[in-house]
């Protein structure tokens, strides 16, 4: 019997209303986010947790052909209970999960110890393998049973902490079933799966046209003194804009289940937040740290993409320019990457088609920094320090990787392989004088170096790199990857 049928006899007990509204479940019952096919995160705690009546006591094993494990717990007088089990590695072993109490039993089969990855954002992270590029091919060739997917499925804003996850079950990859899962998300753990050859766990809770607010938990607002005005508008109740709903709603009833980490495409609803989503991300990082029990949680964002909105074509930028420049100095939080996609916009369409690049590059960050992979670089070119030398700045990156190039990405939805233009010249710096007036600048590769100048500039005093909403960088490293664009200014 399917998870999902186990769950129907209880289905008037899902939608419990909140964490600070306990309610005693006379039936044994375990989260929503238990059952077939699921991938259990390895080298961590196993927490398994659920509800049944007041008092009594709750037996878990854990049950492979070779081995058994039993963790027991006690229900509260909420009814509420959690057990734990000892991390376990990942060995391709299929297990069983058996919860029973009393005369009540649970079971689901088909389990497997791997690595789960939490895949979240607003609509370009929600964006369905169906919407994104090459849609039919991708699909028929969608057969990988190793990649298990759970996808929250409703958009739902709450007042209050759920307690449990909507209702859904984990679904192997194939063409049946990845047309209606995140493109992002799909094509992070294809490349995943198939240069680790394990078992991988997506889950999806996306919720489209949010802001990063209603996603944080308040606790990771209280742990950023730079905002220390929203947790004040949040304890007096004025708090505008949903704050902290999303996450009460889609991502509370989650918690605390193990995962190795979160992917996260968001930042067109704060594009006017500027550098403040510096430490809004901050907060969001934060925050999941805590409620998922885990200070080390790995956490790789998108930084946004070059789209035509608000583009002001001026060499002081503009328009999305200070979000992304957010974006790259939340890099400053241990533990996190950011897939740079400044190469693969478009002009008129805020979702982007090619989503195949963007779920490799996020990939590329967890195998090197999740997976010790050292035959690729993590991600392109990161601004670093820059020196000013008379009448010409030097920029040194971090992530050079190969060496640096001139390069460009083309084809449909920019899906062909970088190749280089060596004749060509570096697009999109521009240099500030000593007056703060702004002014394009000629760039040129020196070893692992960018030198600037403009001749209308004596004494440079900053440099930007592609600080506008659309603008059409070709500087890479010649692993292939663009780097991010910049602003030196404080």
């Amino acid at each position: 019997m399917s998870s999902l049928l186990i769950r129907t006899a209880f289905i008037y007990a899902v939608f419990v209303s909140s964490l600070c509204a306990p309610q005693a479940h006379a039936e044994l019952r375990v989260a929503n986010l238990f059952g077939d096919h699921m991938v259990l995160q390895q080298n961590q705690p196993i927490r398994v947790w659920g509800w049944a009546e007041p008092g009594s006591k709750v037996t878990v094993d854990l049950t492979s052909s070779d081995d058994e494990s039993t963790a027991t717990a006690n229900v509260n007088q909420d009814g509420k209970w959690l057990t734990e089990f000892k991390p376990r590695k990942a060995e391709g072993k299929k297990l069983s999960l058996s919860i029973h109490s009393g005369n009540e039993r649970i079971k689901f089969d088909d389990i497997l110890m791997g690595e789960v990855w939490i895949c979240s954002g607003q609509s370009n992270m929600e964006w369905r393998v169906t919407q994104a590029a090459n849609p039919q091919e991708e699909i028929s060739k969608a057969n990988h049973p190793m990649i298990r997917f759970y996808d929250v499925p409703k958009h739902v804003k709450q007042n209050k902490p759920q307690e449990d996850a909507q209702e859904n079950e984990w679904k192997l990859c194939s063409p049946e079933t990845i047309g209606g899962f995140s493109a992002v998300g799909y094509y992070f753990g294809r490349r995943l799966q198939q240069e680790l050859d394990l078992p991988i766990g997506l889950i999806g809770t996306n919720c489209g046209g949010q802001r990063i607010e209603p996603f944080t938990p308040p606790t990771g607002f209280e742990q950023v003194p730079e905002l220390a005005d929203y947790v004040k508008d949040l304890e007096s109740g004025k708090f505008k804009g949903g704050a902290t709903q999303i996450y009460n709603g889609m991502v509370a009833g989650l918690t605390p289940f193990s995962v190795q980490g979160a992917i996260w495409y968001q930042g067109e609803s704060n594009a006017g937040d500027g550098l403040r989503y510096n430490f809004l991300k901050e907060a969001l990082v934060k925050g999941w740290r805590s409620v998922f029990k885990n200070e080390n949680l790995s956490f790789y964002w998108v930084q946004l993409a070059d789209f035509g909105r608000g583009h002001t074509g001026q060499p002081a930028g503009g328009g999305w320019g200070p979000v992304r420049e957010g974006q790259r100095r939340a890099l400053r939080i241990p533990n996190t990457g950011m897939a740079v996609i400044i190469d693969i916009g478009a002009e008129k369409d805020i979702h982007p088609k090619n989503k195949q690049d963007v779920g490799g590059r996020l990939a590329q960050l967890a195998l090197v920094k999740n997976y010790g992979r050292e035959n690729m670089e993590a991600c392109g070119p990161l601004y670093r320090s820059h020196q000013i030398d008379g009448n010409q700045i030097r920029i040194q990156f971090d992530h050079v990787g190969k060496g640096l190039m001139v390069a460009e990405k083309g084809g449909p939805h920019f899906m062909d392989p970088v190749h280089p233009t060596p004749n060509n010249t570096l697009t999109e710096f521009s240099i500030q004088d000593a007056e703060g007036n702004w002014h394009w600048a000629k760039a040129k590769i020196d070893g692992d170096s960018v030198v600037v100048t403009s001749d209308a500039v004596s004494e440079p005093k900053n440099v930007r790199f592609a600080y506008d909403s659309y603008p059409k960088i070709n500087l890479y490293n010649r692993n292939g990857l663009p780097a991010s664009p910049f602003s030196t200014t404080d």
